[in-house]
């Protein structure tokens, strides 16, 4: 239990770094910053970690992201709600195409919404309610990509399946 416990950690770790890293590789639209990698990092999170450090991964990545001025407030709603609507998904239906559907639908529709209030209460920006979908399902479409081609690669190395086969091992 505790190696397993220690092989996450250590995932998350390098997931985490890999959002931060990656952060200059951003595309300004209005006042959004569109993050592709984080998607990626997202669907990898959901598929090999769970919804929950995926959500706690989102979380960390903003606040390093923001902290460095890489990122802004406005990453927080989008990647949080991104990685916990795709890893339930995944957790609950193991299927990978739904798992894309539920980052591209958390990000592009709930964390867009949720987005308004802190941009026009927070950061003290005009915008519509919708003003925030078109450019994170820009954003997240590209990093859905990217995270469907990583998860493929994955697959056809065998190392998924072992990942897989070991969690429900240890029933995590």
């Amino acid at each position: 239990m505790e190696k397993n416990h220690t092989r996450k950690l250590t995932m998350a770790g390098i997931l985490i770094a890999t959002g931060v890293v990656c952060s200059p590789f951003s595309i300004p639209l209005g006042s959004a910053r569109c993050f592709p990698v984080q998607h990626m990092v997202n669907i990898l999170s959901a598929v090999f970690l769970g919804p929950f450090y995926g959500f706690s991964m989102a979380f960390i990545t903003s606040l390093i992201r923001l902290m460095l001025g890489t990122g802004s407030l406005l990453a927080f709603p989008g990647s949080m709600c991104g990685a916990l609507l795709c890893g339930l998904v995944f957790r609950y239906t193991q299927k990978l195409s739904f798992t894309y559907l539920g980052e591209l639908f958390g990000t592009s529709i709930l964390g867009a919404l949720a987005a308004y209030p802190i941009a026009t209460m927070v950061m003290g920006k005009e915008a519509a309610l919708f003003a925030y979908v078109i450019p994170f399902f820009i954003s997240c479409i590209g990093g859905v990509v990217l995270g469907a081609v990583l998860v493929a690669a994955i697959q056809k190395t065998g190392v998924m399946n072992y990942v897989l086969n070991d969690k429900s091992r240890h029933h995590l």
